[in-house]
Parts: structure tokens; sequence; C-alpha cells
């Protein structure tokens, strides 16, 4: 299915770590959505771990920040974004 949606944006799709990403062309505007980020709802993860905090995001100058617990320092984590 990727490759159909890649094909119909006129773009390769390049994945990177999990993550794919959709090249826009240059006539194409930047505030509308590709077919790829259109088709994309809410998915579901499932992942297993040690404990889960729910946190609000704060911004923190041109990015967000979350604060976790001390002792999570040095420990891998995941983030998903819910809404």
């Amino acid at each position: 299915m990727l490759e159909a949606v890649a094909t119909l944006n006129k773009a390769a799709p390049s994945v990177k770590k999990g993550r794919v990403s959709v090249e826009r062309s240059e006539n194409e505007p930047k505030g509308k959505r590709t077919l790829l980020e259109a088709s994309r709802g809410k998915v579901k993860f499932e992942a297993f771990g040690e404990e889960m905090l729910e946190k609000k995001v704060s911004l923190s100058g041109n990015s967000g920040r979350i604060y976790l617990p001390p002792d999570w320092v040095g420990h891998q984590v995941k983030i998903i974004r819910m809404d």
C-alpha cells in the first residue's frame, strides 16, 4: 500500500528508523496535506515496558518539552502523540 501512495504523490518515500516521509515537489503548496498524511488516522501501538506516564507537552523555545523523573535518565523511552 505504501508504494501505491508514493506513486499517487509522485514522490518516493524515504524510510529512516521507522519513519516514513514523502518529499513535496516545488509546485505543491506547503499547507496542503499529502495523500500519505491524509490517510494516516489513529493507529494502535502495543509496547512492553516498566512504567508509563501521561503528561502534557509544554512549550520550550521552538519545540516542546516533557519533564521525566530523574531515575529515568539514561533509559530508553518511547513517546506517542495521543491527539
